[in-house]
């Protein structure tokens, strides 16, 4: 195992054999998993019969469930690529990864600044097996990945991989991307966000995206969906969503449905704020 400080070059053993070294992990192909649905939304090929036949099920209820979760991922990618760009972030911890789809947080970042350094967290075994994809770094930066608890941040914020990764005294852009609507209000995720925001610098950034009912009750049957097949989900009107960035200051043009948030070329010009059905933000932390 080899090791650096947060200022050194690229790692070479420690998290690049990581999901080498686990022991085999039963993926659990014959329920549905949240973050194999997703990459059938996306178009991949990570996904099993339950997943697609769950995924199907969603797309009875909510047919737009494809093009929002494409708007999802552009917003991510647009975000990335401001704060890299714009704002001269260089860290990036992105919790709730998800199947790798490139362009992943990391191409996004270091295609800007090849010196970003990224560090993905996640505790979705399929994730892990995937994690080779997301370790793929520039020379000049650095990614990590951690099998991580968002429930427990403290696994993600004590971590060593994170810490020889990171400097936490210097701004970090915390990424949430539709991530959030899976944590009821019982699981405290606005408590589980402050911890997370209490830890970063001042000149840190939350960019957050979250489903929401606001513009077509069909996410409201989704939501039910996902919960009938054991998968913890809740959307949230816009009033909700905001109380996420409390104590931080909005980018402009503040919290919108994801599409709608400094839409460059590629971004569809037909998209309606029904079939997206995602509000997303950015916000500094003052």
């Amino acid at each position: 195992m080899t090791s650096a400080d947060p200022h050194g070059t690229q790692v070479g053993t420690w998290w690049k054999t990581l999901a080498e070294e686990r022991s085999p992990v039963d993926l659990k192909t014959d329920q549905p998993h949240s973050a194999r649905m997703y990459d059938y939304y996306l178009g991949g090929k990570d996904h099993f019969p339950a997943d697609r036949e769950a995924a199907e099920r969603t797309l009875a209820v909510f047919p737009n469930a494809r093009v929002a979760a494409q708007a999802n991922r552009a917003f991510m990618i647009r975000t990335t690529r401001y704060l890299a760009a714009q704002v001269g972030i260089r860290q990036f911890l992105d919790i709730g990864t998800g199947i790798p789809t490139s362009p992943n947080l990391h191409e996004a970042a270091q295609g800007i600044a090849s010196d970003a350094r990224v560090v993905y967290a996640d505790n979705d075994p399929i994730v892990l097996t995937h994690a080779r994809a997301l370790l793929t770094s520039t020379p000049a930066g650095r990614t990590a990945y951690l099998d991580a608890d968002l429930h427990n941040p403290e696994s993600i914020l004590d971590a060593p991989e994170l810490r020889a990764t990171l400097d936490l005294t210097r701004p970090v852009a915390l990424s949430l991307i539709a991530t959030i609507h899976f944590f009821p209000d019982s699981d405290d995720p606005h408590g589980i966000l402050r911890r997370f925001l209490q830890v970063l610098p001042s000149g840190s950034h939350l960019t957050l995206t979250h489903a929401t009912a606001d513009y077509d009750e069909g996410m409201e049957r989704v939501a039910a969906a996902y919960r009938a097949g054991g998968i913890p989900a809740q959307q949230r009107g816009r009033t909700d969503v905001a109380r996420f960035f409390d104590g931080l200051d909005l980018l402009d043009p503040g919290l919108q449905i994801v599409h709608r948030w400094r839409p460059d070329d590629d971004t569809p010009n037909d998209l309606t704020d029904a079939q997206v059905s995602f509000y997303g933000a950015v916000g500094r932390k003052p």
